[in-house]
C-alpha cells in the first residue's frame, strides 16, 4: 500500500492538522508562499533570536513534514499545485472562504482534478452561514464560542487561554475529520469537503457548560482556581498552593466523597496538624448540591494550610500511598524530567544540523502494536524540499530556477 499524501496549505490555524497527520505516517508537504510562512516569525525562538528558520512555535507544529515554496496567486503556481493534487489524498487549507473557488482550486474544481481527494478547510466560522466572511483570531473565536467568558477569576474581566487554544481544538477536528472521510473515501472511492469552524470547535470544547443551564437553570461562571457548584452556586477550590507549585484536589460530596474527605483528615492528623472540626464532619452527609460557602470555606482552611507546608511531590507520594485523589501540576521543566514519560520513551531528540543542536520532541500521540512509529524529523527550512517534490512531477533544474525567477517558488 502506498503512503497517504497531504498538501498542507494553512496558516496557523490549521498547522495542527497536518501535524497530526504526519505524526499518523502521512506524507505531509506544507506548502509556503516564496520567502516562508508567516508562521516562521511566531515566537518564541531558537536562543532568543528572531530568525524564520529558528522558530520554536514552527518546529513544535511543522515538524514531520516536507516543504516546499509555492505562490498560487499566479497562474503557473495554481498549475503546479493541481499537478500536486492528483497525487493528493488530502488538501488542507485555511483561506477565506470562497478563496480558494475564486483561484481555481475550490472544491468543485479539485474534484475534477482528482476525485479521491479530501479538502479540510478550517477558517473562523466555516464555509456558510451568516459570519462565514468575518476575520476572527484566536480570542474572537474563544470570545464568541463562549469559552472566554468562563476563564479568568469571577471578580476580574475574562480572560484568553495563553496559547492559541481555537487553532490547536480545530487543527485537531481537522485531522480528525480527514481520517473520517479517508476512511469514507476508501469505502466509496469519492472525496469530500470538510469544513471545520473554529468557533464551533471551540464550543465543542464547552462539555459542561451547555448541561449546566439544561439540567440546573444556571449559566457557569468565572472561578478561576475554584469549581462552580451549579445547583448551590457556591465555588469550592480545585488548585491549591504549596511550597514549590500547586497541586490538584477535587472535593466531592457524599459517600464518594466521604472516603477521601477521613484519608486526607487522618494523614494531616498523622503530619501532626490535624483539624478537630474536620473531624467530626460527618462526611457522608454532605452533599455538594446544597452545602454552603460558609461550610466550604470553613473545610477548605485548614487543608490549605496543610497543604501549604508540603512539596509537590511530597503531596504525590502520600496521595499515591494513601489512595487519595491529589495530583501535582506540572511545568514543562516537569514533563521533560518525567520518569514514567522517560520509561515510556515518550521523548526523543531530533536533529536540527542547522542549530548544530538536537532538541526534545514527543514521540507519538499513541502507541500501536501494528503500526511502527514513524521516523521523526525536524520541520523543513523554507523551500527544502522543492527540487524532490517538483522533480516528482517532471519539473527540471532549470524550471526551477525559472520559476524561482519568475515569483512562482
Amino acid at each position: 500500500m502506498s503512503r497517504c499524501r497531504a498538501l498542507d496549505l494553512t496558516d496557523e490555524m490549521g498547522f495542527l492538522s497536518g501535524k497530526i497527520l504526519a505524526d499518523l505516517g502521512v506524507d505531509v508537504i506544507k506548502v509556503e508562499k516564496p520567502g516562508g510562512d508567516a508562521g516562521r516569525r511566531i515566537g518564541p525562538f531558537w536562543k532568543d533570536i528572531p530568525h524564520p528558520e529558528k522558530s520554536l512555535y514552527w518546529f513544535a507544529y511543522n515538524g514531520n513534514k516536507r516543504g516546499i515554496t509555492l505562490n498560487i496567486e499566479t497562474g503557473d503556481g495554481r498549475q503546479i499545485l493541481g499537478e500536486l493534487v492528483k497525487k493528493a489524498d488530502f488538501v488542507l487549507e485555511s483561506f477565506p472562504p470562497g478563496y480558494m473557488s475564486r483561484k481555481k482550486l475550490g472544491w468543485r474544481s479539485l474534484r475534477k482534478i482528482n476525485e479521491r481527494t479530501i479538502l479540510v478547510s478550517i477558517t473562523p466560522f466555516g464555509q456558510k452561514g451568516p459570519y462565514k466572511n468575518f476575520a476572527a483570531s484566536d480570542m474572537i473565536a474563544m470570545a464568541m464560542s463562549g469559552m472566554l467568558y468562563l476563564t479568568g477569576d469571577a471578580d476580574r474581566p475574562p480572560l484568553n487561554i495563553s496559547l492559541p487554544q481555537s487553532y490547536l481544538l480545530a487543527g485537531a477536528d481537522g485531522a480528525v475529520g480527514a481520517m473520517l472521510a479517508y476512511y469514507h473515501r476508501e469505502r466509496t472511492g469519492k472525496g469530500q469537503h470538510v469544513d471545520v469552524s473554529l468557533q464551533q470547535s471551540s464550543g465543542w470544547f464547552l462539555a459542561n457548560a451547555v448541561p449546566t443551564w439544561e439540567l440546573a437553570g444556571t449559566n457557569l461562571k468565572r472561578a478561576g482556581a475554584l469549581r462552580m457548584m451549579s445547583a448551590s452556586e457556591t465555588a469550592q477550590r480545585q488548585v491549591w498552593p504549596c511550597r514549590d507549585g500547586h497541586v490538584f484536589f477535587f472535593m466531592l460530596g457524599g459517600e464518594t466523597g466521604a472516603k477521601q474527605f477521613r484519608k486526607v483528615v487522618q494523614w494531616m492528623d498523622d503530619e501532626g496538624m490535624g483539624d478537630p472540626f474536620l473531624r467530626g464532619v460527618e462526611w457522608e452527609r454532605l452533599e455538594w448540591g446544597t452545602v454552603t460557602q460558609e461550610m466550604l470555606d470553613r473545610i477548605s482552611k485548614p487543608i490549605a494550610d496543610f497543604l501549604a507546608t508540603k512539596t509537590r511531590h511530597e503531596v504525590e507520594d502520600a496521595a499515591t500511598k494513601r489512595t487519595m485523589s491529589m495530583y501535582c501540576l506540572s511545568s514543562m521543566e516537569d514533563l521533560v524530567k518525567d520518569r514514567h514519560l522517560k520509561a515510556r520513551n515518550y521523548w526523543v531528540d531530533v536533529d536540527h544540523p542547522e542549530l548544530g543542536a538536537a532538541l526534545p520532541y514527543p514521540r507519538q500521540m499513541a502507541r500501536m502494536s501494528a503500526f511502527p512509529p514513524p521516523e521523526i524529523f525536524r520541520a523543513p527550512l523554507i523551500g527544502e524540499h522543492n527540487r524532490e517534490v517538483f522533480g516528482e512531477i517532471g519539473l527540471s533544474d532549470r524550471d526551477l530556477i525559472a520559476l524561482k525567477g519568475a515569483g512562482v517558488i
